[in-house]
């Protein structure tokens, strides 16, 4: 399915590009969450009169990812959970905590999607690297250390 997109996509385009893609990853995805439009004449005229303007938006979203990185630069994330006699953890500690914890501690809005657990849900206690995605060309590193809550 040729679709045209309106942001940018990691490893697929630019806004603007007219990309060939798998139906059901535009029907069910792309289109839906407003990432991308059917390449059809009247959408291909119509996206020429406001090409510009997403362009412009694109930079807006890419220069916030910029300040938000900016500030994620300098933080720790030091994160205390309950943790059993011999030291495990009762659980894990995926993307969902990590965010609501930068939510309520950091005062930092994020989206759960957008941070990367390159090895799955943290099950352990120590000092682990993960990546924060803002936007596909802004990629925040940021230490997290999960300690045995007192």
């Amino acid at each position: 399915m040729e679709i045209i997109l309106l942001e940018k996509i990691t490893n697929l385009g630019d806004p603007g590009d007219l990309v060939e893609v798998k139906g059901g990853y535009a029907r069910n995805f792309l289109i839906p969450s407003g990432k991308a439009i059917r390449a059809d004449k009247e959408n291909k005229a119509e996206f020429e009169k406001k090409k510009e303007s997403l362009l412009a938006a694109e930079e807006e979203r890419k220069s916030a990812a910029t300040e938000i990185a900016k500030s994620l630069e300098s933080i720790e994330l030091k994160i205390p959970v309950a943790v059993s006699e011999e030291g495990t953890l009762y659980g894990s500690i995926g993307t969902r905590e990590i965010a609501e914890f930068i939510s309520t501690e950091k005062e930092i809005e994020l989206e759960k999607s957008s941070i990367r657990l390159p090895e799955g849900a943290l099950k352990e206690l120590g000092t682990f690297e993960i990546d924060i995605e803002l936007h596909p060309e802004v990629i925040q590193r940021v230490s997290v250390e999960i300690s045995a809550q007192e």
